[in-house]
């Protein structure tokens, strides 16, 4: 990584979206900085159509990050749970859960109730589909979902050996045509250091989503989990992802990308956010300490969203989503 790279990322992303810098902090986990403090952190929350349950069992998870969900599963109704949300101030969802053996999160039985939740009640709906197939594509676009997010994964040995899905990048890249055909909002996620904590297929992801229509592509990094097969596995090394931060901004230098929720914490989490920041990308979740104020010593307009990072249309639409200037945040943590 040099300076001269860091400047091209800056200034790609001056020249395609101006000089400003998101960050947000959805309900997705309690948190909270010295610079930050969210005023409703149950805004936008996690719901698990499968409440803890998966049936890949994947090497980097085991269903471990399904715990923190909200259980839509055992017979609860997805449109009353919204609807209780709703009247405890929640203002959009993330529907989410386990995937069955072919990739795939059950997405079929709730179609009609992610439809009611828009339309009756208001709500942001994003999906977390999975591997999808052409009539759920269809069916999530004929009820108005805002968004669908899935991984994309490039290199086949990291879906057998990490996903254990019998399937090939081909499937992942059927996945992005159907979404695309259904005329969704696609959201696609790449995990940097998904194989044990080496790159392997992230270029070849990279290729893939740069083949589609995407509203927002979030890069991640892969977390070693505690419990699971991965757990002693170190991240993939800073300058490995920063350089990926610096070949994506140049790959789509016109699309918005995020630095989503997943990645190490401690001096790794500072790092790779003041990196995001200089290399061109357009917004942070859950930023680190001194991230926003980094931001602004840049230069950049700083803009504060108590929402998920894959909402980045939310003020064309707008949303009811409060966006929070910088000098109500000094306040309300001083």
């Amino acid at each position: 990584m040099t300076n001269s790279t860091a400047s091209t990322g800056f200034e790609v992303r001056s020249a395609n979206f101006g000089d400003t810098m998101d960050f947000f902090a959805p309900g997705l986990k309690r948190w909270q900085t010295k610079e930050w403090k969210p005023t409703n952190p149950r805004r936008f929350l996690p719901v698990s159509v499968t409440g803890d349950a998966c049936a890949l069992q994947c090497d980097h998870c085991q269903a471990k990050v399904l715990e923190g969900m909200i259980s839509a599963s055992k017979g609860r109704d997805l449109f009353e749970l919204a609807a209780r949300l709703k009247g405890e101030g929640t203002e959009g969802l993330l529907v989410s859960g386990g995937s069955m053996r072919d990739g795939a999160v059950p997405l079929e039985r709730h179609i009609d109730a992610i439809g009611r939740i828009r339309s009756e009640l208001g709500m942001k709906v994003v999906v977390h589909s999975g591997v999808v197939k052409p009539e759920v594509a269809r069916g999530l676009a004929d009820v108005g979902v805002d968004a669908v997010m899935l991984d994309i994964i490039g290199a086949d040995e990291t879906i057998r050996d990490v996903y254990h899905l019998d399937l090939t990048a081909r499937d992942f890249d059927r996945s992005l045509g159907h979404l695309a055909d259904a005329g969704l909002r696609i959201i696609p996620h790449i995990v940097l250091g998904m194989h044990y904590g080496q790159f392997l297929g992230e270029h070849a992801a990279l290729e893939m989503i740069a083949a589609y229509p995407v509203s927002t592509l979030i890069l991640v990094v892969l977390v070693p989990l505690v419990g699971t097969p991965m757990e002693h596995i170190q991240p993939p090394p800073v300058a490995e992802v920063v350089d990926f931060f610096d070949v994506a901004r140049g790959r789509l230098p016109d699309t918005t990308i995020n630095l989503g929720c997943g990645r190490p914490m401690g001096q790794m989490k500072v790092e790779l956010d003041r990196a995001a920041i200089d290399h061109g990308l357009n917004g942070i979740a859950y930023p680190a300490d001194g991230a926003i104020e980094y931001a602004r010593e840049r230069g950049l307009d700083v803009n504060l969203y108590e929402y998920c990072c894959s909402l980045t249309w939310a003020g064309e639409d707008g949303m009811a989503y409060r966006e929070v200037s910088v000098s109500e945040v000094s306040v309300s943590v001083g």
